[in-house]
């Protein structure tokens, strides 16, 4: 079953596992086409009950609290991402030979046969800005274009809603890629992988497996990161339509078939006449906001899947120059006193960190939260020459000190011992006394946030707030 083939979901019995996100705009396209639909969901709270009495209105049926069984007379599971493949409804449907999808799969599916193509990205970071710069460089060449699918969109709105697009620019986790089987993208790039969700995927060849998903019958460009082997690899392993290329991309000096920099210009050696000799500039260095390795790479990648659907150069630089990264993505803050204060809340893994550590040259840390099984010797082995300073804040605080006192015994450590709303300030402050003029004072912790906060974006917040009050 391809695209748009399942036409006839009237009387077909869905269950649907999950509310949520994903969950309620699933069920409700699916009953709206006339399927008996039951949504199954582990947690019984008031937000669920909520969502649940919504979909009951509606003559959907809802079973709270047991999320392990599977409905009498299902013929097809649509499943929430997160949701573990080991889960026992799964293991019942393979048992019984149902299929199981994922919001992205049925999103897919409902495409009508004139939808928009998608360019894909997926990777364990930089997802979400690559596909913002991507889709501000495809709006910059005139196309109806929006961002869309992990960043919060969701896809089942894209493909069903009444807006009509040229292209899709879409986000894609690997929990989505594990539940889309005939997702075929026109060109879709892997940024980068490190382990991240083994705890989900079960191993780091699982989670690799599920990443170069992305690649499966990709018709023009199969994108890649020069300077990581596993995406090289995944691009390798693909099965794609014939004529579809690999596309690299380098912070150094691009090869034929590749994107990358020479001497501040951003160049395309792929999507050339004559790709052995010529190169087409595209932008500046300087017009990627900010200008830090990591978001370099970012750029060319989306530049890549711009140009590999025939974007013109033009489109590339105007479209960087417009982009405005989120909130807590490596974003400076205030500079006081000579030193620069930057908010990287959102380099919640040690691969994030490491990609902001290395964005500057002398560097007091500010680390630590919930680790989730992460270890932080190579991250602390690879940037030691970079810190003047750590302060490390939160739950799992001392798995960096250890690593800290392995890789970098003469770096000086404060290690703040508690976990309070006024823990970022003093850190913050601590942080003010080991700096000097030059220095870089960067939060960017490596760990997860709720231990101490609801989320990422408050703990940028804190900062910030922290900030502010020392140049006050």
């Amino acid at each position: 079953m391809g695209s748009g083939q399942v036409t006839d979901w009237q009387g077909k019995h869905v269950t649907v596992a999950g509310l949520g996100v994903s969950g309620v705009p699933a069920a409700k396209v699916l009953h709206a086409r006339g399927a008996i639909v039951t949504v199954v969901n582990d947690g019984d709270d008031a937000r669920a009950r909520e969502q649940a009495a919504e979909l009951e209105a509606l003559g959907v049926t809802v079973r709270l609290g047991d999320g392990a069984t599977l409905p009498e007379g299902t013929e097809l599971i649509v499943t929430a991402p997160g949701w573990k493949p080991d889960k026992p409804l799964f293991q019942a449907a393979r048992a019984a030979g149902i299929e199981i999808w994922g919001d992205v799969e049925l999103a897919w599916r409902l495409r009508g046969p004139d939808a928009a193509p998608w360019l894909a990205v997926t990777g364990t970071n930089g997802k979400t800005t690559t596909v913002q710069m991507l889709a501000s460089i495809l709006k910059a060449a005139g196309l109806r274009t929006a961002a869309v699918g992990n960043i919060g969109v969701s896809l089942l709105d894209a493909v069903l809603g009444d807006e009509e697009y040229d292209v899709l620019a879409v986000e894609l986790s690997s929990y989505q890629l594990h539940w889309a089987p005939s997702l075929r993208a026109h060109s879709a790039a892997v940024l980068n992988l490190a382990p991240d969700h083994l705890d989900w995927h079960g191993s780091m060849e699982a989670y690799a497996k599920d990443k170069g998903r992305i690649y499966e019958g990709n018709r023009v460009a199969c994108v890649y990161n020069v300077a990581d082997k596993l995406t090289e690899e995944l691009v390798r392993e693909a099965d794609v339509e014939e004529g579809c290329r690999a596309v690299g991309f380098t912070l150094g000096t691009p090869g034929p078939s590749q994107l990358g920099v020479v001497d501040g210009i951003l160049v395309d050696r792929a999507f050339v006449e004559n790709r052995q000799k010529n190169a087409q500039e595209l932008a500046e260095v300087s017009d990627v906001n900010p200008p830090a390795p990591h978001n370099i790479a970012n750029a060319l990648a989306a530049a890549a899947l711009a140009r590999a659907f025939g974007v013109p150069p033009t489109a590339v630089r105007d479209g960087l120059r417009n982009f405005t990264p989120d909130a807590h993505r490596i974003a400076h803050v205030a500079d006081v006193d000579g030193v620069a204060y930057v908010d990287d809340s959102k380099a919640t893994n040690t691969h994030a960190a490491e990609a902001s550590l290395a964005s500057y040259e002398s560097i007091v840390w500010i680390a630590g939260g919930l680790a989730k099984g992460a270890t932080f010797d190579e991250l602390v082995a690879k940037s030691a020459k970079r810190l003047r300073g750590v302060v490390l804040i939160g739950a799992d605080r001392a798995l960096i000190r250890d690593a800290l006192a392995r890789h970098a015994p003469e770096v000086p450590v404060v290690d703040l011992d508690r976990t309070d709303t006024g823990a970022m300030l003093a850190a913050v402050q601590e942080a003010r006394r080991l700096a000097v003029a030059g220095d870089t004072v960067l939060l960017a912790p490596a760990c997860a946030s709720m231990d101490m906060f609801a989320n990422y974006n408050k703990r940028g917040d804190a900062f910030a707030q922290a900030v502010r009050e020392l140049g006050a």
